[in-house]
């Protein structure tokens, strides 16, 4: 049976606007409406109707075929997860009549099309309500599948434009169900900026910098932690612990905080001392590791090894890379789906170039893009640790372990990638390439950027402009090619 609950007061875009935060962010509305949550499988045009005659509508209220518009009538779907059904000003002509499987489900239910996770390399399946991390058998990262077929039928592009700013505003493409899941604190929605008069740059009007560091925690990280914590609570864990070497940890810690479940940092002794108090304010677990993040990592593995423990380290779960994906999708967003020529991005585990390209494939299967050229995608690595680059030049298809890793960069102080043939094939199939850049070209173009563009990045984010002033000198890229640079994070965590 059809349960009812009937309000006397209308419906008005105040209540809506309310109704949408909760939707996003958990705040809840008022109750002065009639709401059903409907767990309907797929809703065919017969339940339609259906439906449609249980209710008398004045003239303007209309059947919505859009996945989240929620003006007047009826929001529904053609896929198989809980439906929202709202009512303004409604009058029954009659009692409501039965319709078979029906249940009521209140503020649950997220519209995820997530299906499955998958392994690029063996395309072995694992179920996504399950807790996973990689697939061992490969040795390789395993990634988010969405139904995107169906969410191509039912997610309007322009109408997910004109959501609040956020990450989760593409939460149909993220792996969260259940709505009171998700944490956040606001990440994602950054700037993408001109660089401006920026004088040892080729026609730097075509130069863009998308600015991460106004993120939570003033870094990218957060995109990549709200995923993977949203998803851990889903999941049912409550001890997370990473491997770090510095920003990664504090939004591990501030989301975690955000959600209510403990955390562990684990970071090399000579991490920032303003990252490692950060983490603590949090209320995270600090541990401190002589040596670098592999040794972090292998300390990390015997905490799992020894059971009450889920790691969050990159690519040792499926989900922050599909938080850093959403760079992605505002950079296609950001240039009214035509995307740039080339993006340049400092890679150490790589999780954000890897996202990125994830995010412009499932663009394309969306048919959301206005050309079907994708960027190349370039990734900058220190020369003091620079095993992609190496393995780039040599034309291999994996990374071996870089000995004695040494840069002033630590968030690109990482000796091998879990996802190391992952970020060769994409700058292959791209028409990318990898380039190393000195600690002093770093600190150059880190002033230069500061002094000329007005924002102080990180040294990891300074690659990219050293990066820009050596491929544009070589002729990879030309005045007129539109780029992407990345700050990754801001300097300020520092100094």
């Amino acid at each position: 049976m059809l349960s009812v609950r009937t309000i006397d007061q209308t419906l008005d875009l105040q209540f809506i606007n309310k109704f949408d935060s909760y939707l996003r962010y958990g705040n809840y509305p008022s109750s002065n409406t009639i709401i059903h949550f409907l767990n309907l499988g797929y809703l065919d045009s017969h339940l339609v109707t259906q439906l449609k005659d249980n209710y008398r509508f004045s003239p303007r209220y209309t059947l919505v075929q859009n996945s989240r518009s929620l003006k007047y009538g009826f929001l529904y779907t053609l896929y198989p997860i809980y439906h929202i059904l709202v009512v303004q000003n409604a009058r029954f002509s009659r009692k409501p009549r039965q319709i078979p499987e029906l249940g009521v489900k209140f503020l649950t239910a997220a519209m995820s099309f997530l299906t499955h996770l998958e392994c690029p390399v063996c395309s072995q399946s694992f179920p996504s309500e399950e807790v996973q991390s990689f697939c061992s058998d490969c040795q390789s990262p395993i990634l988010a599948r969405y139904d995107l077929l169906a969410a191509a039928r039912v997610v309007d592009r322009d109408e997910v434009v004109n959501r609040q700013q956020g990450m989760w505003r593409w939460q149909e493409f993220l792996p969260v169900h259940n709505f009171p899941n998700i944490t956040t604190l606001g990440e994602g929605g950054t700037a993408l900026l001109p660089v401006g008069n920026f004088d040892t740059l080729q026609n730097s009007l075509n130069v863009w910098i998308k600015d991460e560091s106004t993120n939570p925690t003033a870094s990218f990280k957060a995109r990549g932690l709200s995923a993977a914590v949203s998803k851990a609570r889903e999941l049912g864990l409550d001890h997370l612990v990473i491997p770090t070497a510095g920003n990664a940890g504090s939004a591990l810690a501030a989301y975690a905080s955000r959600a209510g479940m403990k955390s562990t940092t684990v970071m090399p002794a000579d991490a920032p001392k303003a990252i490692i108090n950060e983490c603590k304010l949090y209320g995270a677990d600090v541990v401190l590791v002589d040596g670098l993040i592999s040794d972090c990592a292998k300390y990390v593995g015997e905490l799992v090894a020894s059971g009450g423990w889920f790691s969050v380290s990159t690519f040792r779960e499926p989900y922050r890379v599909e938080g850093k994906k959403t760079m992605g999708y505002e950079i296609a967003e950001q240039f009214k789906w035509l995307l740039p020529d080339a993006i340049i991005y400092p890679t150490g585990g790589g999780t954000g170039l890897v996202g990125m390209w994830k995010a412009f494939k499932e663009l394309q299967e969306l048919n959301w893009l206005e050309d079907s050229k994708l960027p190349r995608m370039i990734a900058v690595q220190s020369d003091g640790c620079a095993p992609i680059v190496k393995a780039y030049e040599s034309g291999e298809d994996h990374c071996e372990f870089w000995s004695g890793a040494n840069t002033i960069a630590g968030g690109i102080r990482v000796p091998h990638s879990l996802a190391d043939r992952l970020i060769l094939e994409i700058l292959f199939e791209s028409g990318g390439t990898a380039i190393a850049v000195s600690d002093g070209d770093m600190r150059t173009a880190q002033k230069k950027l500061s002094t000329q563009s007005g924002i102080l990045s990180s040294l990891e984010g300074a690659a990219t402009v050293a990066a820009l002033m050596k491929l544009q000198a070589d002729g990879i890229i030309q005045p007129e090619d539109k780029v992407v640079l990345f700050i990754t994070a801001s300097g300020l965590k520092y100094l």
